[in-house]
């Protein structure tokens, strides 16, 4: 779990592991969106990209969700590329939603996402995580956590 800053430009500096972290795909182009309109999502352009396929592969039961989450998180997101110093530029509508001007995130990276967490969100998804633990724990180890 990283802490970083936006600062009031909307820009976020990403910390040096999280760079390399993005890099290790080719690029240093992304996709920055909310899909839930709780967190931020930052993907190597490769990784939203394999996103958009599935999306557009969709023909059953869930053709209409794949089209609204499609439809939102180009609403929400934009494109990026970080920046001499690090930074990407959140987009304007995501940093408004989600009350990230201005303010200290968090950022962890959970499958090959990095997510960003005002610190709101990151208290409740903390407290959620310890709700339960023990259960949690034993019915992954049944499946092979270590």
């Amino acid at each position: 779990m990283y802490t970083a800053r936006v600062d009031e430009k909307g820009r976020l500096k990403l910390p040096v592991d999280l760079q390399e972290y993005v890099k290790k795909y080719g690029t240093e182009q992304m996709f920055i969106t909310t899909l839930d309109l709780r967190m931020g999502s930052i993907y190597p352009i490769s990784i939203w990209r394999e996103n958009l396929r599935l999306l557009d592969s969709i023909h059953d039961e869930n053709e209409e969700s794949a089209s609204q989450v499609a439809f939102m998180a180009r609403d929400m997101g934009g494109d990026a590329t970080l920046d001499g110093q690090g930074r990407v530029l959140l987009p304007q509508s995501m940093r408004t939603e989600l009350k990230l001007e201005d303010t200290t995130v968090r950022l962890d990276v959970y499958k090959d996402v990095i997510r960003v967490y005002s610190e709101t969100v990151y208290q409740e998804e903390r407290e959620r995580s310890r709700t339960n633990l023990a259960e949690k724990l034993k019915a992954l180890r049944k499946q092979g956590l270590k």
